[in-house]
């Protein structure tokens, strides 16, 4: 069911006094497989270039390699950090020299992460995140992986005093296990994803744009008709083709569903969430191991997610926002190595009591959900209605009775809207601010009164001829993508009286993050 507990941390290696620290011997190597990850392209075509040519410069692209290798070394040479009482000092630079002072109490997030060769190695990538930005304040790759536990270590047992006070001696207390998922628990979580369906259909779109003379249209016609001439070969009426085809179709699902599944074991394999003091550490990997710990005063925002398929397996996603750089691999490009969901899959019982746990909420669930506005569905069809009507009048214009067959959604459109209205609702007491929406698939969406930055009332046209109000809440780390905090369809005086109230608190309280 569960992973062994870790040993305990050891301490740093021994360095004099306030003597800097290099990185691991190896760390060369590593830069240096980043940067041909980076420049494999151009090294590419130069090797496809110089194989072309009849006088042939094939030694081109060792030229770069060469470089890179040069670049590599120079970068390793180059880096150093110091360890200080109340902060982290790092110097790098290969021509412009820069020295970057982090102090232990700014630093958000402490991510580890080791791939296959990393653990074969034994070192590990750090990355030290603070609030905002895209890129992490100092990514170390790579330490030896003792002394990037033991720095992960210190960093959490100084960031949570002042620099002024005394600092206390290393206390490796054993964490409390909040959550560590099986591998009949992972299998689930890859049931329920649909990580593999995305992936390959980000890869077909990528062969359709890299593949010349539209290769891979070519090969999904062809490979369709044989799979129809195969399935001729089973059956003699169009009732026993459709029906082969049908299978044929249901074992692709699987094969997509199969491959969630492994996607899910190799990126969940080992979950474990624990608690050590003041922050929250979660560890996950099969192939690739990666720790991320985290402050919990750190987190901004709760997202429990259930969908259709949640709700077959019973269970929820409980997901986080924390103000850091969180999945970001100093470039702006997720990586997924970032702490953003504390439980990927667990029962409703277990998300909560997680939340109440984590976050102090006692009184989460809440138990009264006020209802939105009595016509809140009819404002929501309208939103749908409008743009489908309009769309369909369009297609009548050009292709007859046969454009307004769209028609037939709008039943379908209120149906949903009623019943999205009947479920929806919103809780606010003097802790916490919470929503809930969806009917197909549903979220819930939560922060502490503490955490908020700001609230705004808002209205569009269909809202004042419906007399009805928006409050949208402002929390720092919000996902572009994710459901935003705001309370919607709201009695206008109701809201207008809610925006007061949260303009004062958010006004009187200090902001915490």
């Amino acid at each position: 069911m569960t992973t062994p507990e870790p040993p305990p941390l050891p301490p740093l290696a021994a360095a004099p006094g306030d003597a800097e620290r290099r990185l691991h011997p190896a760390s060369w190597l590593f830069v240096l497989l980043q940067n041909l990850r980076q420049f494999i392209v151009p090294l590419i075509v130069l090797l496809v270039a110089g194989r072309r040519a009849d006088d042939g410069p094939a030694w081109l692209p060792l030229i770069g390699i060469g470089a890179l290798v040069a670049v590599s070394v120079w970068q390793y040479l180059t880096f150093r950090y110091r360890i200080a009482d109340d902060r982290l000092v790092v110097r790098s630079g290969l021509l412009e020299r820069s020295v970057r002072q982090i102090p232990y109490s700014r630093i958000h997030n402490v991510a580890i992460h080791q791939s296959l060769l990393h653990r074969l190695v034994g070192v590990a990538e750090v990355r030290l995140e603070s609030a905002g930005g895209t890129r992490p304040e100092a990514q170390m790759r790579v330490l030896r992986l003792p002394d990037a536990l033991a720095l992960e270590q210190l960093i959490r047992d100084r960031g949570r005093t002042d620099a002024s006070a005394p600092q206390p001696a290393s206390t490796a207390t054993p964490g409390v296990t909040l959550l560590a998922l099986s591998t009949a628990e992972v299998v689930k979580l890859g049931l329920i994803s649909n990580r593999g369906m995305i992936v390959i259909a980000g890869a077909l779109a990528l062969a359709f744009q890299s593949l010349p003379d539209r290769t891979a249209g070519r090969w999904l016609v062809e490979g369709g008709r044989e799979a129809f001439g195969y399935a001729n070969t089973f059956a003699a009426t169009w009732m026993a083709k459709a029906l082969v085809l049908a299978g044929a179709v249901a074992l692709a699902l699987l094969a997509i569903r199969a491959f969630s599944v492994l996607l899910a074991l190799v990126r969940y394999h080992g979950f474990r969430l624990q608690r050590q003091g003041r922050r929250l550490t979660v560890e996950r990997g099969l192939l690739s191991r990666s720790r991320s710990s985290v402050p919990r005063r750190r987190i901004q925002a709760w997202t429990l997610r259930e969908g259709v398929l949640h709700r077959l397996f019973a269970r929820r996603t409980l997901e986080i926002d924390t103000a850091s750089a969180r999945g970001s691999d100093g470039q702006g490009q997720q990586n997924g190595r970032g702490l953003d969901a504390l439980a990927p899959i667990a029962t409703a019982a277990t998300c909560d009591a997680i939340v109440r746990d984590v976050a102090a909420l006692a009184s989460w669930p809440p138990t009264q959900w006020r209802p939105l506005h009595h016509r809140a569905w009819l404002r929501l069809a309208l939103g749908a209605w409008l743009p489908t009507t309009v769309l369909c009048l369009v297609l009548g214009w050009f292709f007859g009775r046969w454009g307004l067959l769209g028609l037939l959604w709008l039943p379908w459109s209120a149906f949903v809207a009623h019943r999205h209205a009947a479920r929806a609702g919103y809780a606010i007491d003097t802790t916490m601010v919470a929503v809930r929406e969806g009917w197909w698939r549903r979220h819930w969406r939560f922060a502490e009164i503490g955490k908020l930055q700001a609230v705004e009332l808002r209205q569009s046209p269909l809202d004042r001829w419906t007399g009805m109000a928006a409050l949208w809440l402002d929390t720092a780390g919000a996902q572009p993508l994710g459901p935003p905090l705001r309370l919607r369809f709201v009695p206008l005086a109701e809201a207008e009286r809610l925006h007061a109230a949260l303009s004062r608190e958010i006004a009187r309280r200090p902001l915490r993050w």
